[in-house]
């Protein structure tokens, strides 16, 4: 037990949200993130089978050159943004990464963007596909050579996240993300429900619950249910200086976060019953 949590300390990493919250997140190991490869490339495979049968036999009367070439073009466009096209969806995985629970994530305290995501698969084609091009590449012995050294340059993109301690691709180097554990979430119990215990306590005014929006609520409650002492305390303060708070500051930081969880949950529905739907603080609507 004691060698599990130690290893999960030095997997853990800190990540500072765009609103300033500390939150903790653990880097996802070697073994998950080749299982996920392997199931993408399983994927990709067997959808460019599916592409090659469809185009050799599905009508193309140009002749075979012209079957080839559209076999490679979508070869190329397959194996290029099948891994943009799926970490720029809302959950930052291929279905590999998924089944692996595991997601791409920004280094920085700014969301992962499109270029992000862009720049660390950029590289993909030399950290992984050249190497095991030369791998499999034959000839004489100058070839040989040739492929050897080859090898062992391109090689050193394979395996170079066994040699950074936050198991970085050089894409991810170059792309300031990371590759982090991303586990299904156990349902827990309703946070909102425990707001008649708190009704009492903590009334909130209408200006300081349209303080934040869908955004701030969903990082809301990832504090509240990971309830870590210092990142509770700093955003209630955070909250109650946002807000304007003055009354009741001696109440419990745990307690005063659930009872404006559940009063920003309920406001927030209300205006969504009516087509209206803020998505983060920044929302003017």
């Amino acid at each position: 037990m004691v060698g599990v949590i130690s290893q999960r300390k030095v997997d853990q990493r800190r990540l500072i949200t765009p609103e300033g919250i500390d939150l903790q997140v653990q880097l996802a190991d070697i073994g998950a993130r080749i299982g996920a490869y392997v199931i993408d490339q399983i994927i990709i495979n067997v959808g460019l089978v599916a592409a090659f049968f469809l185009i050799v036999f599905g009508g193309i009367s140009a002749g075979p050159e012209v079957a080839i070439t559209i076999f490679i073009l979508v070869n190329f466009f397959v194996r290029n943004f099948y891994y943009m096209f799926f970490e720029m969806g809302p959950k930052a995985a291929t279905p590999g990464k998924r089944m692996s629970k595991i997601r791409v994530a920004s280094r920085s305290h700014a969301r992962l963007t499109a270029n992000a995501v862009f720049a660390r698969n950029a590289l993909r084609e030399i950290e992984i596909n050249l190497p095991l091009s030369f791998l499999f590449m034959s000839g004489d012995s100058v070839d040989g050579w040739i492929s050897l050294l080859g090898l062992l340059w391109s090689g050193i993109f394979l395996f170079f996240p066994l040699f950074n301690k936050d198991r970085l691709r050089a894409g991810d180097l170059i792309a300031g993300t990371w590759v982090v554990r991303a586990p299904k979430p156990i349902l827990a119990k309703d946070l909102a429900s425990e707001k008649a215990d708190l009704d009492s306590a903590f009334i909130f005014t209408p200006e300081q619950v349209e303080a934040y929006g869908v955004h701030e609520l969903h990082v809301l409650e990832n504090v509240i249910r990971a309830n870590e002492f210092q990142t509770v305390k700093d955003v209630a303060q955070r909250i109650r200086n946002k807000i304007k708070w003055s009354k009741g500051m001696s109440e419990g930081d745990l307690d005063f976060l659930k009872a404006y969880y559940a009063a920003l949950r309920g406001r927030l529905e209300t205006r969504l019953l009516f087509g209206v739907r803020r998505k983060d603080k920044f929302d003017k609507t």
